[in-house]
């Protein structure tokens, strides 16, 4: 999840994103820790380009009671992208994309379904609206988007797609209606997507059940896609950030309310202990440190080692932006566990290496003959692009460098997610289907109308749904992958599985039994799972 902002928009309402200058700060999965985004504007879509203005009327998430103060955001004009090539209004079969949605049963998404009218003067008045609040009272150059758009050959009275638009209002299933609008959207069907929208705001809320918690933020990426292509929209809207304590609180209540992160590290330590039980000389490179958390505990476990603890050394690894949050930069890391191991009397040293995943290199991690090397990827490899973003490949090429480095063990906890390369509608559906599991698991652990609950999603979990709907190329950064895309990543890098113990099992079936039992725990070939009910959260394993 990640850290989060408040906007308020003219109308008072507020928007929730976060931005550090060119950076994006992830918290999704790691409630301390940061990931490095380079951001630049790429886009790559064909067409007719038309300059934009945010649309106010598309406006989402009300004004919360999170206590954060609002901040005007000035949004000057982006891109939007509409391809003449392709029919606006080509609408797909509902039963085509229909199986994909897991339809509530009961919808209290209740709100007067707004009038539409078969008139087409009254189509053709309400698109010219719609136009002039996006592009400004002065359209006289874009007679192209009014051959688009407005043609009385796409827009008959008796329009089959205003049918079918109303038909979706009028079951007012949230689900449907975004994936609907998503749709609409990926064809370029702007008409559609806007009437979509504004029923859609009157039916989301940041303070009502998980689908419509979950609809505000998804509908915020949807408008950011829509307006600007995402690029834009998500660059700019930026504003003073929560200050670092209260940041490092809401990652924390939701490191205590859900045990996806305590699950992941007590995995991955659990693998690095059973792997370093017989080496005297351990040496651990982090390759997102943050705030250093997941080492307390396997610090603690060394002391307690049968033989003695060996001596340990940590190479810390982490962008510049993480500074914010932990008020310091990697020597705070340092100093916090060598006062640790210092009072278990484990001989220890700290290397600090400021700098992002993507450019690390040997000559950063000090590598020492004698020591026995592992290496830890939370939540982490996600956020590098891979070959599908550059030719670079970032991603594998970690990997590789990893496995030069000879280590006794690697571990590896990510999202359960196939984000990556999915189309846009598919990677719509699965980033739906995955953040309501945990939406769903939130409102089980905290009140709804609980003022904890509210900042935790805003702060920890928004920016990173809008980032995956509205973004695209290396915009993009939450690329998330199944297990067994990783499982061929790391075979091709020469690595063969570590399976995580029994013994590891067993700790993290304990940990389970202080949630909720509707938290699943599945091991599959030595691969642990966690989930909610029949939905995979996130994934844990090592290599070696």
């Amino acid at each position: 999840m990640q850290e989060s902002e408040q906007r308020k928009i003219s109308d008072g309402t507020q928007r929730v994103y976060d931005q550090h200058g060119q950076q994006l700060v992830s918290y999704s999965w790691a409630p301390i820790q940061n990931v490095e985004n380079n951001l630049s504007s790429e886009d790559s879509s064909e067409g007719a380009h038309f300059s934009v203005e945010v649309f106010e009327q598309h406006r989402t998430l009300e004004s919360s009671s999170s206590g954060t103060d609002g901040y005007t955001a000035n949004i000057s004009p982006s891109t939007a992208n509409f391809s003449p090539e392709k029919n606006p209004f080509t609408w797909p079969n509902s039963q085509s994309y229909q199986s994909e949605l897991h339809h509530s049963p009961d919808n209290t998404c209740g709100s007067p379904v707004s009038a539409l009218t078969d008139n087409e003067y009254d189509l053709r008045y309400k698109l010219r609206e719609l136009e002039t609040a996006m592009l400004g009272p002065d359209t006289d150059n874009l007679d192209i988007y009014g051959s688009i758009i407005l043609g009385e050959e796409q827009i008959p009275s008796d329009s089959e797609q205003t049918k079918y638009i109303m038909e979706i209002i009028s079951r007012r299933d949230l689900r449907e209606m975004l994936c609907t609008c998503a749709k609409a959207i990926e064809n370029n069907d702007i008409y559609a997507a806007d009437c979509l929208m504004t029923e859609l705001r009157q039916m989301v809320s940041v303070s009502g059940e998980p689908i419509q918690r979950l609809g505000a933020y998804m509908l915020e990426g949807l408008i950011a896609r829509l307006a600007a292509s995402g690029s834009f929209i998500y660059n700019a809207l930026r504003c003073k950030e929560p200050v670092g304590t209260d940041l490092l609180t809401y990652m924390h209540q939701l490191y205590e309310i859900c045990p996806y992160f305590k699950f992941g590290y007590m995995s991955a330590n659990g693998a690095i202990a059973e792997a370093m039980k017989d080496e005297s000389r351990v040496h651990i490179i982090d390759f997102q440190i943050a705030q250093g958390t997941q080492w307390i505990i396997l610090i603690m476990a060394l002391a307690s080692r049968p033989g003695g603890p060996p001596s340990l050394r940590i190479t810390g690894i982490d962008d510049s932006t993480s500074a914010y949050a932990r008020g310091g930069g990697l020597e705070v890391v340092g100093k916090r566990l060598s006062r640790l191991a210092e009072s278990y009397k484990i001989p220890f040293e700290f290397n600090a290496a400021a700098i992002s995943g993507s450019e690390v290199r040997l000559e950063n991690l000090k590598i020492r003959p004698g020591e026995a090397i592992a290496v830890n990827f939370a939540m982490m490899l996600h956020h590098m692009p891979d070959e599908s973003v550059s030719t670079q490949n970032h991603r594998d090429g970690l990997l590789r460098l990893a496995k030069n480095l000879s280590p006794k063990v690697i571990t590896l906890v990510e999202q359960e997610a196939n984000t990556n390369t999915a189309p846009f509608f598919h990677r719509f559906v699965e980033t739906m289907n995955h953040y309501m599991a945990i939406f769903d698991s939130i409102d089980v652990a905290l009140p709804r109308e609980h003022k904890d609950r509210i900042n935790v999603e805003q702060h920890c979990l928004a920016r990173e749904i809008v980032n995956i709907i509205a973004c695209e190329g290396v915009e993009r950064v939450e690329r998330h992958e199944l297990l067994g895309k990783w499982r061929s990543r790391f075979l091709m890098a020469g690595f063969t599985p570590y399976p995580l113990s029994p013994f590891v099992n067993a700790t993290i079936k304990t940990l389970l039994e202080s949630y909720n039992e509707k938290y699943t725990l599945v091991e599959r070939d030595g691969v642990l799972l966690l989930g909610w009910k029949n939905q995979a959260i996130i994934v844990s394993c090592a290599w070696r």
